[in-house]
């Protein structure tokens, strides 16, 4: 459970980058972080790990301050960054020194997901493709059965086989115990995996809802034409005519067009209702 209550932060002399923001995200789900480029999406999530200190705020994460690295909080967080660095070693030299760090680390789900992604224990690390790198990556992450998983843009490099991929093996992992937050601009590759969407710009989270909520509450249509369409409340353009999103009528529902829904949120066509502020 992450719990963050009034945080501010800053780059040392630069503009503050969050200001008195709080948010809670209890365990069991999977987040959709979004926001702009510069939304501050990555430091958040480098502050949730303990890889930032806040200029001031409170932060919990399963019962520890992040800042302080605990090791019974690492023991029980994993986090792929966008950029990282991979050793000059193959897998296996890479589980042997790793494994250990992990108290809950599941050998029988590793092997499952390395031969999903095609992948031997005696490949080098360093000789993989970033795409096969972000995949070893991702099956380390799921296997170590962390309680929190942090990854930050973890479809980038990865071709289409391995997005479709990439969501069943997320979906197939992860137990009811674990929160996992993933952030991305790729929105389209975790529509259908997360169940809970927080968005946040300016410093702040300008919204936040679960997934079923959204699917309860709007539509989302395709029509070549908006002529006598009412009620819309955003749409865009596209080669076959008009995506636009509605307010549901309570006896159809439509699949969420992840993407849709992320810019009208942005250009405020959609705004928190009194109950999403309350939570």
């Amino acid at each position: 459970m992450i719990t963050i209550k009034n945080l501010s932060f800053n780059y040392g002399k630069q503009k503050r980058l969050f200001d008195d923001f709080s948010l809670t995200l209890d365990d069991g789900r999977i987040v959709g972080l979004l926001g702009k480029n510069g939304a501050g999406k990555t430091t958040l999530l480098k502050i949730v790990a303990g890889l930032l200190n806040p200029y001031k705020g409170n932060i919990d994460v399963n019962g520890y301050n992040p800042f302080k690295r605990d090791p019974n909080f690492l023991t029980d967080i994993y986090m792929i960054p966008e950029e990282f660095s991979i050793p000059p070693i193959s897998i296996a030299g890479y589980l042997k020194a790793m494994i250990p760090f992990y108290r809950s680390f599941d050998r029988k789900k590793l092997n499952d997901i390395l031969e999903q992604f095609e992948l031997k224990e005696s490949d080098k690390l360093n000789r993989l493709s970033y795409g096969q790198q972000k995949k070893f990556l991702i099956a380390f992450a799921l296997s170590s059965n962390c309680k929190l998983l942090i990854m930050d843009e973890p479809t980038n490099g990865l071709d289409i086989p391995s997005k479709s991929l990439f969501r069943k093996v997320v979906v197939s992992s992860v137990n009811d115990e674990q929160l996992v937050l993933i952030s991305t601009h790729q929105v389209k590759d975790i529509d259908t995996i997360i169940d809970k969407i927080v968005v946040v710009d300016n410093g702040t989270t300008i919204y936040e809802d679960d997934i079923a909520e959204v699917s309860r509450k709007y539509l989302f249509e395709t029509t070549q034409s908006i002529d006598g369409t009412k009620d819309i409340i955003y749409q865009e353009r596209s080669p076959i005519g008009y995506r636009i999103i509605r307010p549901s009528d309570s006896n159809n529902e439509t699949l969420i067009d992840m993407e849709l829904l992320f810019n009208a949120i942005i250009h405020n066509a959609i705004k928190p209702t009194p109950s999403d502020e309350d939570k």
